[in-house]
């Protein structure tokens, strides 16, 4: 009987011991998926320092531009099943027709106090937002100061005979600056002027391309130095990229914008949580993570854009070489999503065909 019980004794130690080496069991890491448009960057240390702080890992999914990922949002939100759990990328194009679709559960971050109201464009807060972007027309410096010829001061300049040729736009139907611009014609000369204001620009040459990569890397002279076109839609951003990534140092940059009273549309882009997503918690975690200054300020050399955060601090580049527009085009995000579609058909009856 003793020895029983010293055995016993024995056996009942070492179990605890064992307990007490065995390490503790650790939590699986929660997936959050983040569907983005295919411009999307940030800096792989933020996105570490996330998922260590939230015992998560982030999953992105890249759905094409905008129109793209909203289409098939939309189409998967049919059935209740989510295909992510966060969307970043949403703009105010498609605002509208986001928010009809009823996509989004609403977020009041804490981070909306100090964001100014101009950005905040659904009341509702079913989506926050995070950017903002100037799409505007960029010109090559070099070729109009050879040329002792005057940068256009307005819309209708680039009408004149004088800009024969000379600026290269992208389809609004396929590409998401080249929907921007449109819609700052559309704005500059109402729903009854556009087509003729456009019927000038064909006119006058115009060069129309699918995307802003071909418009920018193969059409426009002030990347590449070959191009045809000395003027191109791009962004107020754009000038501060060539500076930034010039192989040999420069002081300036080699490319301007046009910021003259409508010739620019501003573009803000959004970020909500999908409905029926199982990971609420989290995701409203991930939406104060891209409200966070440090986010913030990593953003306008990850993608060109500006932070809605007041007190995020601009890199060099953009200081030097980005142009503020304080007078941007606007319109209704309803009225552009009642005539979207229509618009942008009668443009490629009147240019395309």
């Amino acid at each position: 009987m003793k020895k029983n019980i010293v055995s016993i004794t024995i056996f009942m130690l070492l179990l605890v011991g064992a307990c007490n080496a065995a390490p503790p069991s650790a939590t699986e890491p929660t997936v959050l998926t983040v569907m983005t448009h295919d411009s999307f960057a940030v800096s792989a240390e933020l996105i570490a320092k996330f998922e260590a702080d939230n015992n998560a890992s982030l999953s992105f999914v890249k759905a094409g531009d905008t129109g793209s990922a909203l289409n098939r949002l939309i189409l998967t939100s049919l059935s209740g099943t989510p295909s992510a759990d966060v969307f970043y990328g949403l703009d105010n194009t498609y605002l509208s027709r986001a928010l009809d679709a009823n996509l989004f559960e609403p977020y009041q971050a804490q981070a909306l106090a100090d964001i100014p109201q101009s950005f905040q464009l659904d009341p509702t807060h079913a989506v926050l937002p995070v950017d903002y972007g100037d799409v505007c027309i960029n010109y090559d410096k070099a070729w109009f100061a050879e040329r002792n010829l005057a940068i256009p001061d307005s819309l209708q300049a680039l009408t004149d005979p004088a800009y024969a040729g000379l600026l290269v736009v992208e389809n609004p139907a396929t590409s998401s600056p080249g929907l921007a611009f449109f819609l700052a014609t559309i704005a500059q000369y109402g729903a009854d002027g556009w087509q003729d204001y456009w019927s000038q620009l064909k006119t006058n040459g115009v060069a129309v391309v699918s995307d802003w990569e071909t418009a920018y890397y193969t059409n426009f002279s002030g990347s590449s130095g070959k191009g045809p076109q000395p003027m191109v839609v791009s962004y107020a951003s754009s000038p501060a990229a060539e500076l930034f990534y010039a192989e040999t140092p420069l002081t300036e940059s080699p490319t301007g914008s046009i910021t003259a009273h409508g010739t620019c549309w501003r573009q803000v882009e959004f970020v909500g949580i999908l409905k029926n997503t199982p990971h609420r918690q989290l995701a409203e975690k991930f939406i104060d993570f891209m409200l966070s200054q440090p986010f913030q300020e990593d953003m306008p050399l990850q993608m060109f854009v500006y932070p809605v955060l007041p007190g995020a601090q601009l890199p060099e580049a953009f200081q030097v070489a980005s142009q503020v527009i304080t007078d941007p085009a606007r319109l209704d995000p309803a009225l552009i999503a009642a005539n979207r579609e229509a618009w942008v058909q009668a443009w490629t009856d009147l240019m395309l065909k």
